[in-house]
């Protein structure tokens, strides 16, 4: 094969394939949802930074309180590098869809679901909200159970 037809081939599938990843990779309100809940929907939770502290709850939570929260750790004048991290990158109307969430104001509306059949986008959306789930701590998710 020519030299200048491969590279053409190449580059035609690198452009096809380009599309669907940049679809992909669009952070929905679910997934900003499971970020928290990464930390703050363990109960009991503790995290060693920087420092040993127990992580607050969220669910049950004011949605003002939340609102105010998450824009002093935006505006840096609460000192905490991974709350400001994960802050930085929500916009208003994030904040507003995840306090009233956590406040129980509001449920988040389910995930789409590619090519998910039509009964599993009906459970999706009967499931309860993950505040009020009780999760598995990541031990017990590492030892399978």
């Amino acid at each position: 094969m020519h030299p200048l037809r491969f590279l053409a081939a190449v580059a035609l599938c690198g452009a096809a394939l380009s599309a669907p990843a940049a679809e992909d990779t669009q952070v929905t309100l679910q997934n900003k949802l499971a970020q928290c809940q990464g930390c703050h929907g363990i109960p009991g939770w503790k995290t060693a930074y920087p420092e040993v502290y127990h992580v607050p709850k969220l669910g049950g939570q004011k949605a003002a309180y939340i609102v105010n929260a998450l824009k002093e750790y935006q505006a840096g004048r609460r000192d905490f590098g991974t709350m400001h991290a994960m802050a930085s990158d929500l916009s208003d109307q994030d904040i507003k869809k995840l306090a009233a969430y956590f406040s129980g104001e509001s449920s988040p509306a389910p995930a789409p679901a590619h090519d998910a059949p039509a009964q599993e986008q009906d459970a999706a959306a009967r499931q309860s909200r993950p505040a009020a789930v009780p999760l598995r701590s990541r031990a017990a998710v590492a030892r399978g159970e």
